[in-house]
């Protein structure tokens, strides 16, 4: 952390170059933001958890640095934005004592765990795979300091068939199963040329679940593409391997070469479920979901953009403060869930959460844009407040249309590829005029068995995005059906309108 200080200080100082710095400082969970006036620091939060005590600690750092700007990501982490380098690694520094990790949030390394916002606490749920996903955790931490990782070793967990944090097309997945074990899958990712991802492991106990993050990192270790940096995902084993069935051999030989090491990574965890429960009191809503615990709720609230104004989490923090067992968890959607509430405590977090999105399009997930991002294309910030601002204005059901996912570049931060409907940005020339565009994808599935990637129709004019979504959502509107059931009974129709926007 000293050696971070040192280099910030040279890189604000203007005697370090933005590659340099970037190269190095991803280690710490830190970029300089476009322009290289600021820093973005990212809060490492495996499983998207915050308790009450890494709220409060949230809460006061963003009072005491006077952070304006905070943005929850698709891998279920907070990042605060607009920070002096001073700032950064203060900040950094404090959060090491207050028990939230930075280390790994970017760069060469494995990124933050990923788990079901609602494991143990959601009806249907498999199993409770919270415990296992914060001990995955732990363990890649282990390995930051490992021999050449991927660029990106991304890690999920899910406990149902929806597979929201997209287990089976990660760099390693873990999918639960109803026989209370997991499917393992890996070599998937999003991003340029994405994959689904190979199933490596079937009926896995949970407690040899380290050996199978093991076998993965040996895997690239030892079949990983490390000349072209571009290529340095576990994804592009599955062609260099000579296709799927050949890298589950690759992937299975290593396996058998963790178990065999003789290091010893077997898990003994079990969950802890609230002893909490219901006091006969009820809520209801869009964003009131009963859990399996009798009588619990939990709310879901979705700032628009996954931003939340700065102030939310003191006050959010407050109301919570003597709830029993109450705590957040972050959705790779951008939402953020607060569990285990009765039915007046969750009026309560109601009244305090009103200002976010109110219908599922208002919960469109979005990255932080190019106005942030040095390798963004286009302000896909600014787009999704275009288009909720347009769809609110034209009066559309709330069901109209559909969860759409908007990234700034190719990166799929997010997570275009799996949207109902998805957009990633780009540039389009016209008569020696260029527009600001974004790819169009459209029929993305997040499903554990019957996921699949958009398809890709062509490019759309970023003005021309609102007028797209507003005549998609009056289609769906006029035939009575929610968009879903709109586009499953109309097909071909979605690409219909489409055409009429593409350029």
């Amino acid at each position: 952390m000293e050696e971070f200080k040192e280099k910030t200080d040279a890189f604000y100082a203007g005697e370090m170059d933005k590659g340099a710095y970037k190269a190095f400082s991803g280690r710490f969970g830190s970029y300089a933001q476009r322009g290289g006036t600021a820093n973005m620091l990212r809060l490492r939060l495996p499983a998207g958890r915050i308790t009450k005590e890494r709220l409060d600690f949230i809460a006061d750092i963003l009072a005491q640095y006077h952070v304006k700007r905070a943005h929850f990501t698709t891998c279920q982490t907070i990042q605060l934005h607009d920070l002096s380098g001073k700032d950064a690694y203060e900040i950094m520094a404090r959060a090491l004592d207050a028990g939230i990790i930075t280390a790994g949030g970017g760069g060469d390394y494995p990124r933050n765990v990923m788990c079901s916002p609602l494991a143990g606490v959601e009806k249907g749920e498999y199993f409770d795979i919270l415990p296992w996903a914060e001990a995955a955790g732990d363990y890649l931490l282990t390995l930051i300091q490992a021999e050449k990782m991927p660029r990106k070793l991304k890690v999920a967990f899910s406990n149902t068939p929806e597979n929201i944090t997209h287990a089976t097309y990660r760099d390693l997945g873990f999918a639960a199963r109803p026989d209370g074990k997991f499917d393992v899958y890996s070599a998937g990712g999003l991003g340029n040329n994405p994959r689904l991802g190979v199933k490596t492991g079937e009926a896995v106990d949970p407690s040899d679940i380290l050996y199978y993050i093991k076998a993965m990192w040996l895997t690239f270790l030892a079949y990983g593409n490390y000349e072209s940096r571009g290529k340095a995902r576990t994804r592009y084993m599955q062609e260099s391997l000579g296709g799927p069935e050949a890298y589950v051999n690759a992937y299975r030989e290593k396996l058998e070469e963790a178990y065999g090491s003789g290091e010893d990574l077997k898990l003994s965890i079990s969950a802890k479920e609230t002893g909490k429960r219901g006091d006969g009191s009820c809520a209801q809503g869009f964003r009131v979901i009963p859990q399996k615990q009798e009588g619990l709720y939990s709310v879901l609230y979705h700032p628009i953009g996954g931003q939340p104004g700065v102030s939310w989490f003191a006050s959010v923090s407050e109301v919570i403060r003597n709830m029993e067992d109450v705590e957040l968890r972050l959705s790779p959607d951008q939402s953020v869930y607060i569990i285990n509430l009765t039915g007046n405590e969750a009026r309560k977090i109601l009244k305090a959460t009103d200002d976010g999105a109110a219908t599922l399009f208002e919960t469109s997930v979005s990255c932080i844009g190019a106005s942030t991002c040095q390798t963004g294309v286009r302000d896909s910030q600014g787009l999704l407040r275009a288009c909720v601002e347009a769809v609110r204005e034209a009066g559309l059901p709330d069901t109209a249309l559909p969860q759409i996912h908007i990234s700034g570049c190719a990166s799929s931060c997010g997570t275009h590829q799996t949207g109902a409907i998805g957009f990633h940005g780009t540039a389009k020339k016209i008569d020696k005029t260029t527009y600001p565009a974004y790819f169009l994808h459209v029929n993305g599935r997040e499903g554990q068995k019957d996921a699949r990637m958009g398809t890709r129709l062509g490019i759309i004019l970023e003005k021309d995005i609102p007028g797209f979504l507003i005549e998609t959502g009056k289609e769906a509107a006029a035939a009575g059906l929610d968009y879903r059931r709109w586009n499953e009974e109309n097909p071909g129709k979605l690409e219909e309108i489409a055409a009429k926007y593409l350029v």
